[in-house]
Protein backbone atom coordinates (compact mmCIF):
# COMPACT_ATOMS: atom_id res chain seq x y z
CA UNK A 1 0.00 0.00 0.00
CA UNK A 2 1.36 3.40 -0.92
CA UNK A 3 1.59 6.28 1.54
CA UNK A 4 -0.74 8.34 -0.69
CA UNK A 5 -3.37 5.58 -0.41
CA UNK A 6 -3.03 5.71 3.37
CA UNK A 7 -3.47 9.50 3.38
CA UNK A 8 -6.61 9.29 1.21
CA UNK A 9 -8.10 6.48 3.31
CA UNK A 10 -7.50 8.46 6.52
CA UNK A 11 -9.20 11.52 5.01
CA UNK A 12 -12.18 9.47 3.81
CA UNK A 13 -12.55 7.70 7.16
CA UNK A 14 -12.29 11.08 8.90
CA UNK A 15 -15.17 12.40 6.80
CA UNK A 16 -17.27 9.36 7.76
CA UNK A 17 -16.55 9.95 11.45
CA UNK A 18 -17.46 13.62 11.05
CA UNK A 19 -20.73 12.72 9.31
CA UNK A 20 -21.55 10.34 12.17
CA UNK A 21 -20.74 13.00 14.77
CA UNK A 22 -17.91 10.92 16.24
CA UNK A 23 -15.09 13.18 17.38
CA UNK A 24 -11.50 11.99 17.37
CA UNK A 25 -8.34 13.96 18.09
CA UNK A 26 -5.98 15.24 15.39
CA UNK A 27 -3.40 12.73 16.63
CA UNK A 28 -5.90 9.88 16.25
CA UNK A 29 -6.63 11.01 12.67
CA UNK A 30 -2.92 11.09 11.86
CA UNK A 31 -2.19 7.67 13.37
CA UNK A 32 -5.33 5.84 12.21
CA UNK A 33 -4.36 2.38 11.04
CA UNK A 34 -5.32 1.56 7.46
CA UNK A 35 -5.43 -2.22 7.09
CA UNK A 36 -5.57 -3.63 3.58
CA UNK A 37 -4.69 -7.13 4.84
CA UNK A 38 -1.94 -7.34 2.20
CA UNK A 39 -4.45 -8.57 -0.36
CA UNK A 40 -4.07 -5.73 -2.86
CA UNK A 41 -7.85 -5.57 -3.25
CA UNK A 42 -9.02 -2.28 -1.68
CA UNK A 43 -12.35 -2.50 -3.50
CA UNK A 44 -13.34 -5.52 -1.41
CA UNK A 45 -11.13 -5.69 1.68
CA UNK A 46 -10.15 -3.04 4.19
CA UNK A 47 -10.53 -1.71 7.68
CA UNK A 48 -9.61 1.62 9.24
CA UNK A 49 -8.81 1.49 12.95
CA UNK A 50 -8.61 4.19 15.60
CA UNK A 51 -7.21 2.81 18.84
CA UNK A 52 -8.45 4.78 21.84
CA UNK A 53 -6.81 2.58 24.45
CA UNK A 54 -4.81 -0.64 24.41
CA UNK A 55 -3.21 -1.92 27.59
CA UNK A 56 -2.55 -5.21 29.37
CA UNK A 57 -6.22 -5.53 30.46
CA UNK A 58 -8.50 -4.11 27.76
CA UNK A 59 -8.72 -2.38 24.40
CA UNK A 60 -11.14 0.14 22.86
CA UNK A 61 -11.20 0.89 19.13
CA UNK A 62 -13.28 2.50 16.43
CA UNK A 63 -13.55 0.44 13.22
CA UNK A 64 -14.41 2.39 10.09
CA UNK A 65 -15.43 0.35 7.05
CA UNK A 66 -15.99 1.89 3.66
CA UNK A 67 -19.09 0.72 1.74
CA UNK A 68 -19.14 -3.06 1.27
CA UNK A 69 -15.58 -3.52 2.59
CA UNK A 70 -14.84 -6.77 4.36
CA UNK A 71 -12.78 -7.67 7.39
CA UNK A 72 -11.92 -11.28 6.43
CA UNK A 73 -12.70 -14.34 8.51
CA UNK A 74 -10.43 -14.84 11.50
CA UNK A 75 -10.35 -15.80 15.15
CA UNK A 76 -8.48 -14.68 18.26
CA UNK A 77 -6.91 -17.82 19.76
CA UNK A 78 -5.58 -18.34 23.28
CA UNK A 79 -2.11 -16.87 23.73
CA UNK A 80 0.12 -19.13 25.81
CA UNK A 81 0.88 -17.65 29.19
CA UNK A 82 -1.23 -14.53 28.54
CA UNK A 83 -4.96 -15.31 28.24
CA UNK A 84 -7.61 -17.61 26.80
CA UNK A 85 -8.27 -15.54 23.68
CA UNK A 86 -9.62 -12.09 22.96
CA UNK A 87 -13.29 -11.50 23.78
CA UNK A 88 -14.88 -8.67 21.77
CA UNK A 89 -18.03 -6.60 21.95
CA UNK A 90 -18.97 -4.85 18.71
CA UNK A 91 -21.41 -1.92 18.84
CA UNK A 92 -22.63 -0.38 15.60
CA UNK A 93 -22.53 3.40 15.79
CA UNK A 94 -23.30 4.37 12.20
CA UNK A 95 -24.40 2.58 9.04
CA UNK A 96 -25.07 -1.12 8.89
CA UNK A 97 -22.69 -4.05 9.32
CA UNK A 98 -23.24 -7.71 8.49
CA UNK A 99 -21.51 -9.83 11.08
CA UNK A 100 -20.95 -13.57 10.54
CA UNK A 101 -20.40 -16.20 13.21
CA UNK A 102 -20.77 -19.94 13.74
CA UNK A 103 -24.30 -21.29 13.58
CA UNK A 104 -26.94 -22.18 11.04
CA UNK A 105 -26.18 -20.42 7.74
CA UNK A 106 -28.47 -17.53 6.88
CA UNK A 107 -30.47 -18.49 3.75
CA UNK A 108 -30.14 -15.12 1.95
CA UNK A 109 -27.24 -13.24 3.53
CA UNK A 110 -26.75 -9.54 2.86
CA UNK A 111 -22.98 -9.81 2.37
CA UNK A 112 -21.53 -9.84 -1.12
CA UNK A 113 -18.34 -11.88 -1.37
CA UNK A 114 -15.61 -11.26 -3.93
CA UNK A 115 -15.78 -13.81 -6.77
CA UNK A 116 -13.36 -16.66 -6.16
CA UNK A 117 -12.97 -16.00 -2.43
CA UNK A 118 -16.19 -17.67 -1.26
CA UNK A 119 -14.41 -20.72 0.21
CA UNK A 120 -12.40 -18.48 2.55
CA UNK A 121 -15.59 -17.65 4.47
CA UNK A 122 -16.75 -20.68 6.43
CA UNK A 123 -19.06 -19.13 9.04
CA UNK A 124 -22.35 -17.96 7.55
CA UNK A 125 -24.75 -17.22 10.41
CA UNK A 126 -25.61 -13.55 9.87
CA UNK A 127 -26.23 -10.92 12.52
CA UNK A 128 -27.19 -7.48 11.17
CA UNK A 129 -26.04 -4.64 13.38
CA UNK A 130 -27.54 -1.16 13.04
CA UNK A 131 -26.78 1.91 15.18
CA UNK A 132 -27.17 0.98 18.84
CA UNK A 133 -27.06 -2.78 18.23
CA UNK A 134 -24.21 -4.77 19.71
CA UNK A 135 -22.91 -8.30 19.83
CA UNK A 136 -20.35 -9.94 22.13
CA UNK A 137 -18.15 -12.61 20.62
CA UNK A 138 -16.53 -15.27 22.86
CA UNK A 139 -12.77 -15.85 22.60
CA UNK A 140 -11.42 -18.02 19.76
CA UNK A 141 -14.65 -17.73 17.70
CA UNK A 142 -14.38 -17.52 13.92
CA UNK A 143 -16.00 -14.37 12.54
CA UNK A 144 -15.94 -11.84 9.74
CA UNK A 145 -17.94 -8.79 8.79
CA UNK A 146 -18.85 -6.50 5.92
CA UNK A 147 -20.21 -2.96 5.87
CA UNK A 148 -23.50 -2.20 4.15
CA UNK A 149 -23.94 0.06 1.13
CA UNK A 150 -23.19 3.30 3.05
CA UNK A 151 -20.27 1.94 5.06
CA UNK A 152 -20.23 1.45 8.81
CA UNK A 153 -18.58 2.60 12.00
CA UNK A 154 -18.33 0.04 14.78
CA UNK A 155 -16.91 0.47 18.27
CA UNK A 156 -14.95 -2.53 19.49
CA UNK A 157 -14.39 -3.17 23.18
CA UNK A 158 -12.27 -6.17 24.04
CA UNK A 159 -9.97 -7.88 26.44
CA UNK A 160 -6.26 -7.40 25.77
CA UNK A 161 -5.48 -6.69 22.12
CA UNK A 162 -3.58 -9.60 20.56
CA UNK A 163 -4.26 -8.96 16.86
CA UNK A 164 -0.73 -10.05 15.98
CA UNK A 165 -1.72 -13.61 16.97
CA UNK A 166 -4.95 -13.72 14.94
CA UNK A 167 -5.53 -16.78 12.78
CA UNK A 168 -6.90 -15.95 9.33
CA UNK A 169 -8.60 -18.35 6.92
CA UNK A 170 -6.72 -16.75 4.03
CA UNK A 171 -3.00 -17.47 4.42
CA UNK A 172 -2.16 -14.47 2.20
CA UNK A 173 -3.36 -12.03 4.86
CA UNK A 174 -0.91 -9.75 6.61
CA UNK A 175 -2.67 -8.00 9.51
CA UNK A 176 -0.02 -5.33 9.95
CA UNK A 177 0.01 -3.10 6.84
CA UNK A 178 3.13 -2.68 4.73
CA UNK A 179 3.40 0.92 3.58
CA UNK A 180 5.65 1.84 0.66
Amino acid sequence: MKIEDVRKARERAGRMLDAAGIVITPHERETMEIADFGLGDPGHYGLNVVIYESNDRYCAKELILFPRRICPEHRHPPVSGQHSGKQETFRCRWGEVYFYIEGAPTPRPKAILPPGDELLFTVRCEIVLRPGDQYTLPPDSPHWFQAGDEGAIVSEFSTINTDEFDIWNDIRIRRIPVIE
